[in-house]
């Protein structure tokens, strides 16, 4: 997270100034900005205090449509620009910051928790506008504390991009020696967020290797099942992030990983059709070379209550 001071946004202003007097095909002689609710508010004010330095008669205007400039605060997805560009072509859209996709969470002076007169921090506003979205009163008792819950609760469901198995995927020679047969993890618990919806999917995970020379840790299938499902996923790419982390960092002679879930996007929504399993499986190696391997690892999971 970059939680930029008024002395850097009072820069980034400065130079945005410069470059819009400068970039027109004619000399600016009058600047009439709109900021983008909420954070391009704040924004053109700044910007309009800058044109002026600059020698521009500057306007706040209340509409659009009446702009020179359309102003927000930051260009991430591209969407909201992409938007005002369509729906009012005589005016330029302008950003203080294009956000890169590794840049990180950036909060502006206005956002910051230490300058909210409300007690709410930049990120707040994401569950804020969306409960405003579904109708609900953000004012209402019961929601007062729901924004820092719902983001806390966020963080953990996505804990997983922190994490790299690099950090926990040790591997040992002692203890491996005469192992040659399968080893196998049944019923790993599994709690995941669906990517294209948002909506959680849950379930469990089998995982089998065999060893060529060298083991890990059990509770390292568990872990490396967990990181991978800790992020915004589809089941299918998470059946093989897993397989191929065990297949990296091993080196076993074969991987097999099926994954059996229920998905509350397909059960809650859309087709509505609750209880239904969805099996996925990636196997590499000896499991996929092996037909009668790949018998033995189905036989000694399939006792698995189908429940999920």
């Amino acid at each position: 997270m970059e939680i930029l001071t008024n002395e850097q946004v009072g820069k980034l202003a400065a130079h945005l100034a410069i470059d819009i007097v400068a970039g027109g095909a004619k000399k600016l002689a009058k600047a009439k900005l709109w900021g983008v609710p909420r954070g391009g508010i704040p924004v053109a004010y700044i910007l309009k205090s800058a044109l002026e330095r600059l020698g521009i008669e500057t306007h706040i205007v209340d509409s659009a449509a009446d702009a020179t400039h359309i102003v927000d605060d930051l260009v991430d997805s591209g969407k909201t620009r992409e938007y005002y560009v369509a729906h009012f072509p005589r005016a330029i859209f302008v950003a203080l910051l294009i956000k890169k996709s590794d840049d990180g969470w950036i909060v502006f002076p206005w956002e910051s928790e230490a300058n909210a007169t409300d007690g709410h921090s930049s990120a707040d506003d994401i569950p804020l506008r969306l409960l405003q979205y579904i109708g609900e009163d953000v004012t209402r008792g019961g929601l007062q504390e729901t924004p820092k819950r719902y983001l806390k609760a966020w963080k953990d469901y996505t804990k997983g991009y922190d994490q790299n198995p690099e950090d926990f995927m040790k591997v040992f020679k002692d203890g491996a020696e005469n192992c040659d047969q399968m080893i196998i993890m049944k019923r790993i618990r599994i709690y995941s967020q669906c990517e294209h919806h948002l909506a959680p999917f849950w379930g469990h995970a089998h995982v089998a290797y065999i060893p060529d020379g060298s083991i890990v840790g059990i509770s390292k299938l568990a872990r490396v099942v967990d990181m991978y499902a800790r992020r915004l996923q589809v089941q299918e790419r998470l059946t093989n992030q897993v397989a191929d982390c065990l297949e990296k960092y091993l080196k076993p002679k074969g991987v097999a990983v099926t994954v059996t879930c229920r998905h509350m996007c397909m059960e809650a929504r859309g087709v509505q059709s609750p209880g239904t399993h969805t099996t996925t499986s990636a196997l590499r190696g000896a499991f996929m070379d092996n037909a009668s391997t790949r018998q033995e690892f189905y036989q000694l999971t399939q006792d698995s209550k189908l429940e999920v």
